[in-house]
């Protein structure tokens, strides 16, 4: 493990309970059967225990969880004891989900898709301890962003980062260090900034020095000047914008159009002795998705995002990219109606592929946060429940599921094409690289 992970890793209920619950649980079946048509709940027992502890960062893609606690769609499912938790970091999040609801911690939460990945090997935990989980689905494809810094506004930075390695060797030379911002190693948001840095040859590991910062600490330590650029979800960059404290170069949907982000997990022990229950919050969060998708409920979701609890921003810095404007800043063009909006249910959204969950293990392997014998194919089948998200589905009456675990051929922005039936050409085709 390199010293960069070390100091990372030093910062950073039984089925005789639901029977006890008597009239009350009752109650809330009942409530199910009548909120649910499809009679799934009439047909089967309840959930194992209506308890789950969650946990969140306060980013956009989220708004599903938000959502499922304040429509009351988990209690419509049988899950009446659900607390939703707030996290300080991903650090935080991962150290919480080690300690289990049962130790303090946490049973599950919207998390980095790599991250379930990274805690049930131990390669991203304390002491590498592991701790298996289990992804359940996807929470949203796109939507985050690369934002840089406002000394850098006449660069007007997008896709191409040339420029930008142009302006960082000066920088250095002048004696002054260059810091790239993400959230947790060897997850969504950095291995975005890694890619985009790398596209235009600038080496992250050598170039640059990339640092892990809190999501909601974005901000305040761009205006400190900690770094020079960073990648996170919103309302973050939009926030950053508005301040004039930088602004946005591009969305990541630009690097890879509707890639996977965020997924909804958990400790696969909850799994295994509660599956009913397991499948009940999963049937919540996809109709909050579903929810969350429809454009007249943007602003809505963006006021319950706002709120102190969940997010705690102003709706100011959440609302426009939700509905599709991107005012980048810098003097950049406003798009309207962007084809990089993030989504929480078209395009197969909340579908959790196998395809791509096998490209974050590859990226893991290319930075040096996996080795690069790891047998991908088997903890994919691990940890990747795909087949619960077809039968929550199902039950839901969705009709157009996907036809095959992958999604096929992928193509990035510059010209790089991932095949999952050859990731091992992808990775010999990236001209820089950490291997272990």
């Amino acid at each position: 493990m390199t010293d960069r992970v070390k100091t990372f890793l030093s910062t950073g209920a039984s089925r005789r309970s639901v029977l006890r619950a008597g009239a009350g649980a009752a109650a809330t079946l009942l409530a199910a059967r009548t909120l649910l048509p499809s009679g799934a709940y009439a047909q089967a027992a309840g959930p194992e225990t209506p308890k789950a502890k969650l946990g969140f960062i306060a980013l956009t893609d989220a708004g599903p969880l938000f959502v499922a606690k304040e429509k009351g769609l988990f209690d419509k499912y049988g899950m009446t004891e659900v607390e939703i938790a707030k996290q300080s970091s991903w650090g935080t999040t991962r150290d919480n989900i080690v300690l289990g609801s049962g130790g303090g911690g946490i049973d599950g939460a919207h998390i980095l898709t790599p991250m379930p990945y990274l805690i049930t090997t131990g390669a991203m935990t304390q002491n590498n301890r592991p701790t298996e989980m289990m992804i359940l689905g996807r929470l949203n494809v796109a939507g985050q962003c690369i934002s840089v810094g406002q000394e850098y506004a006449d660069l007007k930075l997008g896709l191409d980062t040339r420029p930008f390695k142009t302006a960082l060797e000066k920088k250095k030379a002048s004696g002054k260090d260059v810091k790239a911002a993400m959230t947790f190693p060897g997850g969504t948001h950095d291995l975005w900034i890694r890619y985009w840095l790398a596209a235009g040859g600038v080496d992250p590991n050598k170039d640059i020095q990339t640092i892990v910062v809190p999501p909601a600490q974005m901000v305040a330590n761009m205006k400190v000047g900690t770094m020079d650029c960073f990648c996170v979800c919103e309302p973050w960059n939009e926030q950053l914008k508005n301040q004039k404290i930088g602004y946005t170069a591009l969305t990541t949907g630009e690097l890879w159009d509707k890639h996977p982000e965020k997924a909804f997990a958990l400790r696969a022990d909850y799994v295994e002795k509660n599956p009913k229950s397991a499948k009940a919050l999963l049937m919540a969060v996809m109709e909050a998705q579903q929810w969350c998708e429809k454009m007249e409920n943007k602003e809505e979701l963006a006021a319950i995002c706002a709120k102190r609890n969940w997010i705690g921003a102003p709706v100011s810095d959440t609302v426009a990219r939700m509905k599709g404007t991107f005012d980048y800043g810098a003097g950049k063009p406003v798009v309207e109606n962007s084809p990089f909006i993030m989504h929480y249910w078209a395009d197969n959204a909340g579908y959790p592929y196998k395809s791509h969950d096998l490209w974050f293990i590859t990226e893991n392997m290319r930075w040096g946060y996996l080795p690069e014998g790891t047998d991908a194919k088997t903890l994919i089948d691990k940890v990747n429940r795909e087949d619960l998200w077809r039968e929550a589905a199902k039950e839901l009456g969705v009709t157009d599921l996907p036809a095959s675990t992958s999604r096929g051929v992928e193509k990035f922005f510059d010209g790089k094409v991932f095949d999952p039936e050859k990731p091992g050409e992808y990775l010999a085709s990236l001209d820089i690289k950490r291997m272990v």
